[in-house]
């Protein structure tokens, strides 16, 4: 029997574009998801502590939520300032799905005024979050390295 061939006229066109389509979003993707910036307003300045404890990644919970205020009482979390009312709003949605268990650092600057401290201070409590703790510097002893 003779084996019948396939013309050599007939072609296969691929459309690429959809390709290319999924290659581009893939690349929207990752760009808007890669993170730039530090979680961590830099420009903070923290108090010197002389005791308490001292936090490490290892002994914090997962749940450990940081709020940051800066010296001119700008509120942020991961370095996205906040207004009272959004932090409010977040603090509320957090312990909704949580509950109040979760433990809150406070990073302000050494030259914050108190009343923006207490003021956050406020709006912890006031959504019934009671585990308040505050970020210092570890005194530096001389004669310690």
């Amino acid at each position: 029997m003779h084996k019948r061939r396939h013309s050599s006229t007939e072609t296969c066109d691929v459309d690429m574009t959809p390709m290319i389509d999924v290659v581009f979003q893939l690349i929207i993707f990752f760009v808007v998801t890669l993170k730039m910036t530090s979680d961590r307003n830099e420009e903070i300045m923290l108090e010197d502590g002389k005791h308490g404890v001292t936090l490490t990644q290892d002994n914090m919970p997962p749940t450990t939520l940081e709020i940051e205020l800066a010296r001119g009482g700008r509120i942020s979390i991961h370095n996205a300032t906040l207004s009272k009312y959004q932090l409010q709003q977040i603090l509320k949605a957090r312990v909704n799905r949580n509950g109040n268990e979760f433990p809150v650092l406070i990073r302000a600057d050494r030259k914050t005024a108190h009343e923006k401290v207490r003021e956050v201070m406020d709006i912890c409590t006031g959504v019934g979050i009671w585990k308040l703790s505050f970020v210092a510097i570890q005194e530096h002893k001389a004669g310690k390295k």
